[in-house]
């Protein structure tokens, strides 16, 4: 029987972090992933900003950024008539490249943006980068080709069943926790028995997947992000040579009569030379389980919830999840974190699922509403005046109706845990939220903004790898240090002399968990120090 102290079904990106996260922590955990490699499909094109200040914290976001898009290119989105020499486009929504976002995060030091710039990169090149470093890692067992056939946990533990998928042997596994990142169908999920709750089939859409040097046509107006019309979406992965063509497809269609090329010639109106690498139908779902967690096993990513990938909430909420799952595992392990502790990750993460699915939704039904747009105006082509008239009512159509999908920071990393067992509320009202808008604010249960310190380093790059007290004053800190210490609670004491940074963190003291959320503030430490960290650590009583 093996023996590990975390057993993570699902080599996907999201497990993966997962036992880098874990592995960070000083935990070891055994992956077991039922594909013999990592993902073909490109799922996923955009990392966003949260997600790369986590992968930042575990050393992993320079690798990501070496496989993804040249750091010069732009976000910009383009609605289109199509990529013919006669097309038109409609209207572009421009967004700065990852250099440019770079610089402004140094001169617009407010604590508004995210540490790290959002980055444009595909599934199929993340995962190999994240494998590679989880195989390289001393503290990870990485197992392609072994699936998840059953488990039994108990009061000490979880004995699982894996299966070696090209040869049959079957291998028991004991481990503390089990946590099931194995996908939208997972084994995980429907042994404990969770339903979702949502809808499933909210869209069909087709899939290819092609490679094309044949920039004169796919960036026809410049580079952009994606070229867009009312029937669909080319995604440009690398922005030389592979893009990605979803089309939505109409009910009752007879997917067994379409053709990939065809469909890539039809939506870009000319033929032009290029290769299919892989084409298929999907859905899309609006679903989330409705526990994640039961005992000592846990559900993160697409084993908890599905999301149409308008606003790109799928993968990046399973970062954020396991960034938030890590440590609470770890200090479990580690001896000082409580039931509690443990139990705060449903409590948390369950209602970011259903802000990421509302946000979506609402794009999702504004690319609807587009397409009735697209319809409503009909041919659009020509070079008499009419047509050029057209294509300006519908160009100022879909400037109205906004790009919303792809400003959603509310959402990305704004929200707040305003129901945990381990956050220390406070008295009066909350900043509003506002899904589309983030607001820098450290009040208890958000994530701590980021700025820039006077001598140009970001104090997130100084906080402690559990938790972090930032002092903005001449505090005594002796009470806590004394209570962290009886009670083995990691703590590191940061202080700082930075009016700007005391200004935007709205009091003297900030106490910060390792997943960079605010879990209490004040301009004096309570009395009891030791009942704070109690609650904290998921021990109080």
């Amino acid at each position: 029987m093996i023996e590990v102290p975390v057993l993570i079904a699902g080599g996907g990106p999201v497990g993966l972090t997962l036992s880098l996260e874990l592995a960070h922590f000083g935990i070891k955990s055994l992956v077991a992933e039922r594909n013999p490699t990592t993902t073909s499909h490109p799922k996923m094109d955009l990392t966003n900003g949260r997600s790369m200040e986590l992968f930042r914290r575990t050393g992993l976001a320079d690798k990501l950024r070496a496989v993804g898009v040249p750091p010069k290119s732009n976000f910009n989105i383009s609605w289109i008539t199509d990529l013919s020499e006669n097309g038109h486009e409609l209207q572009r929504f421009p967004y700065l490249s990852a250099d440019d976002e770079y610089w402004r995060r140094r001169t617009n030091n407010d604590g508004s943006l995210t540490l790290e710039a959002p980055l444009r990169v595909s599934q199929i090149v993340i995962e190999p980068v994240l494998k590679k470093a989880a195989d390289e890692s001393p503290n990870i067992d990485v197992r392609f080709s072994w699936r998840l056939e059953s488990f039994i946990q108990d009061a000490e533990g979880v004995t699982s069943l894996i299966k070696n998928t090209q040869t049959g042997e079957e291998q028991q596994v004991r481990s503390r926790f089990l946590v099931g990142c194995d996908g939208g169908s997972s084994t995980v999920r429907k042994q404990l028995g969770i339903e979702n709750e949502g809808q499933s089939n909210v869209a069909r859409l087709f899939m290819i997947h092609f490679r094309s040097r044949a920039l004169d046509v796919l960036q026809r107006f410049g580079i952009a992000w994606h070229y867009q019309t009312g029937k669909g979406v080319i995604v440009a992965q690398d922005d030389k040579e592979f893009w990605t063509l979803h089309v939505f497809l109409e009910p009752g269609c007879d997917e067994s009569k379409l053709d990939p090329r065809s469909l890539v010639e039809e939506w870009v109106g000319c033929k032009f030379d290029f290769e299919v690498i892989v084409a298929n139908p999907w859905s899309a779902h609006y679903l989330v389980a409705q526990k994640y967690s039961n005992g000592r096993v846990f559900l993160a990513g697409d084993a908890c919830h599905q999301f149409m990938p308008t606003g790109g909430y799928g993968m990046n909420t399973g970062i954020a999840e396991v960034g938030n799952l890590s440590w609470k595992l770890a200090a479990a392990i580690h001896g000082w974190g409580g039931q509690a502790l443990l139990d705060s990750y449903h409590a948390e993460r369950r209602p970011v699922a259903k802000l990421s699915w509302a946000t979506s939704e609402t794009h999702l039904k504004v690319r609807f509403a587009l397409a009735e747009i697209y319809a409503e105006a009909g041919n659009v082509s020509g070079a008499t005046p009419e047509a050029h008239a057209k294509r300006l009512a519908l160009g100022r159509k879909i400037a109205d109706l906004t790009n919303a999908e792809n400003e959603g920071w509310g959402t990305e990393h704004g929200y707040r845990y305003a129901e945990s067992p381990i956050v220390v509320n406070e008295a009066g009202d909350p900043p509003k939220f506002d899904s589309q808008v983030y607001i820098p604010t450290t009040w208890p249960g958000s994530r701590l903004p980021n700025v820039f310190l006077s001598d140009g380093t970001a104090v997130y790059d100084h906080l402690g790898k559990w938790y972090t007290v930032i002092v903005l004053n001449s505090t005594d800190t002796t009470a806590i240090d004394s209570a962290a210490k009886a009670k083995g609670i990691p703590l590191k004491v940061l202080r700082l002399d930075d009016a700007n940074a005391r200004r935007i963190y709205e009091r003297d003291l900030v106490l910060v968990r390792a997943d960079h959320h605010v879990a209490w503030r004040g301009n004096a430490f309570p009395q009891d120090c030791y009942s704070l960290l109690a609650r904290l650590s998921g021990n109080a009583s």
